[in-house]
């Protein structure tokens, strides 16, 4: 097993190439990470060497590590992925936190969440506001099949699932609170062609020249199915957040601030619709 470990850490591009081959080793195996270190001269069978044999090399292509466990730690879960989906990142956890600010513990509110994807923020946010009802959409089938095995899987019942394309998606409901990580990245962004977003669903990482087509549909929508007083957030790139807030304030939000995410990125920007007179 050292020697399996050491060839591929070797194969590997970056500083994780050890801790990759690591998860990717144990993955296999079945085993903890930590029992790695606990039998570092445990001989794998050849099924199992091949099966490792496999990973490395999908790694070696650009496959995220991600999809190649099947699984991604977000909030407090850890959430199943397939290709279908974006992988959850940790800033998004950023929108959760906001989100979950405007949304009272014990009230019974009704809460959207645009482009679940694998039912990452839906989730979170059902998880901790058990008496809100959550809907979370997509437009793609697959990635609301793997929403609704999380949500499943993870014994959470106060959500509800609908396919469609941002709020056509909501029908003639509304909400008070809709969250968002729509696609948002430029659509000549080089680096939609390196690492893992290579390997990502194109259609919930990129949205027109700027990035910035979902995001305003979703805000043109929105105040059609927001109740009086009710929270529009959004997670968008680290240098668009002027550029949403105007959006937003364009369209009748009030309130309007963008928040930063841990490394000092305005990452989320929110909105209020006026209150009823």
């Amino acid at each position: 097993m050292r020697a399996l470990l050491a060839d591929a850490s070797a194969r590997l591009p970056g500083e994780e190439a050890r801790a990759e081959a690591e998860r990717l080793l144990a993955h296999v195996l079945a085993r903890p990470r930590a029992w790695l270190y606990a039998w570092p001269e445990h001989l794998p069978t050849p099924e199992q060497c091949a099966a490792f044999e496999r990973a490395i090399s999908e790694r070696q292509r650009g496959v995220p590590v991600a999809y190649l466990l099947g699984h991604r730690a977000f909030w407090t879960f850890d959430l199943a992925v397939t290709p279908a989906v974006l992988i959850p990142r940790p800033e998004t956890e950023r929108l959760v936190e906001l989100a979950l600010a405007r949304l009272p513990r014990e009230q019974a509110l009704a809460v959207a969440d645009l482009g679940t994807g694998s039912g990452a923020v839906a989730l979170a946010i059902a998880s901790e506001r058990q008496h809100a009802r959550v809907l979370a959409t997509d437009i793609s089938p697959d990635a609301l099949a793997v929403a609704r095995s999380n949500a499943a899987r993870l014994g959470i019942a106060n959500i509800a699932f609908a396919e469609g394309d941002w709020c056509a998606a909501l029908g003639d409901a509304h909400f008070d609170l809709i969250a968002s990580n729509p696609p948002y990245i430029e659509g000549r962004d080089p680096h939609l062609g390196e690492g893992d977003l290579r390997h990502e669903p194109a259609h919930a990482l990129s949205s027109g020249a700027d990035g910035l087509d979902a995001i305003r549909t979703i805000i043109d929508a929105a105040p059609r199915h927001l109740l009086p007083g009710g929270s529009l957030l959004l997670e968008h790139g680290r240098d668009q957040a002027e550029r949403v807030r105007d959006l937003l304030a364009a369209r009748g939000f009030v309130d309007v601030e963008s928040a930063r995410d841990l490394a000092g990125h305005e990452r989320v920007s929110q909105g209020r619709l006026p209150p009823a007179r």
